[in-house]
């Protein structure tokens, strides 16, 4: 089940027959687990243009996280399990981002510029931020809070892609685990990943001790929860085939987290669903 969402304000960056900022995927699932995808899409709100884009540069990896969308849905799908997504480019604003960071709003990256942010007012960036950043976020915290009134502390999974090669040099990795403080829930993944045969990187190719990962930091670490990030090599899941096989082995993997985590909680399903 998903619900989509639209901010009640009256603003001018999204029109009303747009998407909202968000989706909640399994707004009312129990399980003690939540999935979010900070860069789940590449849209564009129609008041920004193409920002002064090419169609391959609104759909690279600077503009979203291929295919980590399809497969956080179809993870929350197979387990059960609520997942919160953006639904616009990270181009726009990145919701991963402290908004202070130059980098919340990218203006030039692996040899592309983003002219729709080059010089950008306060006002600006004021309205992408309450527009779609805030939305975003007050609906992961509304998530969080609704489960850990049902039982144990959800387990907080943020999913997103990495290039197999950025500034000429290639990625070994299949796959990364960042962690920053949380080692147990880092293991199980490192162990279930490896164990199936990938090449999975600690903290590579990006480190979970870095300061830019303000999803993980503002909703999981600062309130204690059980959290890793998780990066998928952007070949892998680049189609429908490549979903369905990383599904299939992190379904399993994020299946077994209550009992290793010693959450005591039999609520989702053991066995992948293909």
């Amino acid at each position: 089940m998903t619900r989509e969402t639209h901010p009640g304000i009256v603003h001018s960056l999204l029109a009303p027959d747009e998407p909202g900022p968000y989706r909640v995927l399994n707004p009312l699932a129990d399980q003690p687990i939540i999935l979010v995808c900070d860069h789940a899409n590449c849209r564009f709100p129609e008041s920004l243009g193409d920002m002064g884009l090419d169609p391959f540069a609104r759909r690279c990896h600077l503009a979203i996280d291929i295919g980590a969308g399809p497969l956080t849905e179809r993870l929350a799908e197979s387990l059960g399990v609520t997942a919160v997504v953006q639904n616009y480019s990270r181009l726009v604003v990145d919701c991963n981002r402290e908004l202070m960071d130059p980098s919340a709003f990218l203006e030039y990256g692996d040899g592309i510029l983003v002219p729709g942010n080059r010089n950008l007012h306060q006002a600006d960036k004021d309205l992408r931020a309450s527009a779609l950043y805030w939305p975003y976020h007050v609906a992961i915290s509304d998530q969080v809070e609704r489960l850990s009134k049902l039982g144990p502390a959800p387990a907080f999974i943020s999913i997103h892609s990495f290039t197999p090669v950025l500034n000429g040099e290639s990625r070994e990795w299949q796959m990364g685990i960042l962690w920053d403080r949380d080692e147990e829930t880092r293991m199980v993944f490192l162990e279930g990943l490896r164990g199936a045969g990938y090449r999975v990187g600690d903290n590579e190719p990006y480190s979970g001790k870095a300061p830019q990962d303000f999803t993980i930091d503002h909703h999981a670490e600062e309130l204690g929860l059980p959290h890793v990030g998780i990066e998928i090599r952007q070949d892998l899941i680049d189609d429908e085939n490549g979903v369905a096989e990383i599904a299939a082995v992190m379904h399993d993997v994020i299946a077994s987290i209550p009992d290793k985590l010693g959450m005591k909680d039999e609520r989702i399903p053991a066995k992948s669903v293909s």
